[in-house]
């Protein structure tokens, strides 16, 4: 079961340490797609949100500050599932779909990193 837990949070946190990276170098990109959504500073917050994203999933990853990196994950989620994906009210129903899958999948994510923070990471964590 130890190994589990191990291949847990690989699979939850590579998805946040591939995100945070791209959200620092594809930078060019990210940031008028985030202007778009109406991000606020997205030339600040961009690379803020890359910033969180590495560290909360290199945390979450290592078992290092678990905690501090779970929540560095949900700041980022909810917000953005807010602010980024907003389907409702969209007049493209394959747009809203993919919207939604965002949303929902950005939600469920918000959840497991609130399990985290609460529970911790568990075994084979670097930290005690």
């Amino acid at each position: 079961m130890t190994i589990l837990v191990l291949l847990g949070r690989v699979l939850f946190s590579i998805l946040f340490i591939m995100s945070g990276i791209s959200h620092i170098t594809q930078r060019a990109s990210m940031v008028p797609y985030a202007k778009s959504s109406g991000a606020p500073a997205p030339e600040i917050t961009v690379p803020l949100t890359g910033v969180m994203l590495l560290l909360g999933g290199l945390s979450v990853l290592l078992g290092v500050y678990p905690q501090i990196g779970a929540w560095l994950l949900v700041l980022f989620l909810l917000p953005t599932s807010f602010m980024m994906h907003r389907f409702w009210g969209l007049q493209d129903p394959m747009m809203a779909a993919n919207q939604k899958a965002h949303f929902t999948k950005n939600i469920a994510l918000a959840g497991a990193a609130l399990l985290i923070a609460y529970f911790g990471t568990g075994p084979l964590s670097l930290a005690p």
